[in-house]
């Protein structure tokens, strides 16, 4: 009698493995060589080996022995009927099994997957690209939307004028067949949707003309889109049931509208509030002014104060962004302040005794501190 392999190098899990470890790997090794999957000569051997070292190493009890004993303690009973054809396989051991079958069999002996149930159709994904002036007041789009849907002819049976057929002869207007197959644990039964007709339970005679038989046309449609104000990138807005047609009576999709926002060439934006920059003279820093600045709603007059320093930012309250929910941002502008780029002669005379009434008012206004500190 040959030797047998250690049941850990069986599984390549080490001794001190934990039973998720070791449940893992026999899922893992399992599917590799079920004789239904792999027709590989050596498969079913293999599988066999796998599940005998998994019934010994998922109980604690038999595993304790094991690890003591090695085969030595399956000996009498070749691994508790192992040898003599799975005959030891508990009710557990089915459960891992039909856990594996229904990956790939849809659930042991029976499919519950049914192709004629009610699907909810497609979602359909479109892209706005709205210029900023857009998006911030608001504005309306036409969408056009392309999908497959029920052909009107035949209300989607694919027969003409929707009546011209019969029952399936292969599935018995069922819509499912049996099929028997033999495997190592007998011969297994499995339910799926009849080839003939697709699950229907019907037979065409004569095929739609509009369809060809398929049920389906494309189509398109046209939808108009109001578009909030305040939107920016990122935004979604979801249209339930402007999406693609649902099969077998299920609800349609949802058209789902991703907005992209173009930046504007004034304001930058973050969130409710925006950004600009206004250019004052020299002058109208020193001495104050009101001047015209870019707002959403056209141009308004600012307000600069005297001595107002180059980089000020300046607030205008409630003249940002009035967002979906409501809220309204402000403006925010930076003074840009505009030096000449020369002087005349007479200017620099003004410039400089400008400068010399600082320097006086400065030094009177510390003239005390002199005083004090001569005397």
């Amino acid at each position: 009698m040959a030797t047998k392999r250690d049941y850990y190098e069986v599984l390549g899990v080490s001794k001190n493995a934990s039973s998720e470890e070791i449940q893992k790997a026999y899922r893992a090794l399992a599917k590799k060589y079920h004789p239904d999957l792999n027709h590989a000569p050596d498969a079913a051997d293999k599988f066999k080996e796998v599940t005998e070292a998994y019934e010994v190493l998922k109980d604690p009890d038999k595993r304790a022995k094991y690890d003591q004993f090695g085969q030595a303690a399956f000996d009498n009973n070749g691994a508790n009927g192992f040898s003599s054809g799975f005959n030891g396989f508990n009710a557990s051991g089915f459960d891992d099994i039909n856990d594996i079958f229904s990956q790939f069999f849809g659930g042991g002996s029976r499919s519950s997957r049914r192709a004629n149930v009610p699907r909810k159709g497609r979602d359909i994904i479109y892209t706005a690209n709205l210029s900023f002036e857009e998006a911030v007041k608001g504005t309306s789009i036409d969408i056009t939307t392309s999908y497959t849907g029920s052909c009107p002819d035949c209300h989607g049976n694919g027969a003409k004028n929707g009546t011209d057929f019969t029952t399936c002869p292969t599935c018995q207007g069922r819509g499912r067949v049996r099929t028997r197959s033999r495997t190592i644990f007998g011969i297994m039964e499995n339910e799926t949707t009849c080839p003939d007709c697709g699950g229907t339970g019907k037979k065409i005679v004569n095929k739609c003309p509009k369809c060809h038989g398929s049920g389906k046309v494309k189509k398109e449609e046209t939808i108009s889109v109001n578009i909030p104000h305040g939107v920016d990138t990122g935004n979604v807005i979801r249209l339930a049931g402007k999406g693609a047609e649902g099969e077998n009576g299920g609800p349609n999709g949802d058209l789902i509208i991703n907005i992209v926002v173009a930046p504007s060439k004034i304001f930058t934006r973050k969130e409710a509030d925006i950004y600009a920059t206004v250019s004052v003279s020299f002058i109208d820093a020193l001495l104050g002014a009101k001047v015209p600045v870019d707002t959403l709603d056209g141009q308004a007059d600012l307000d600069i104060p005297s001595c107002t320093q180059p980089n000020t930012i300046l607030k205008m309250r409630g003249k940002g962004i009035t967002l979906p929910n409501g809220k309204i941002g402000d403006e925010y502008v930076k003074v840009d302040i505009r030096f000449p780029d020369s002087l005349t002669s007479e200017q620099k005379k003004l410039v400089e005794q400008i400068g010399e009434l600082q320097d006086k008012r400065f030094s009177e206004k510390f003239s005390w501190f002199r005083n004090k500190k001569k005397n």
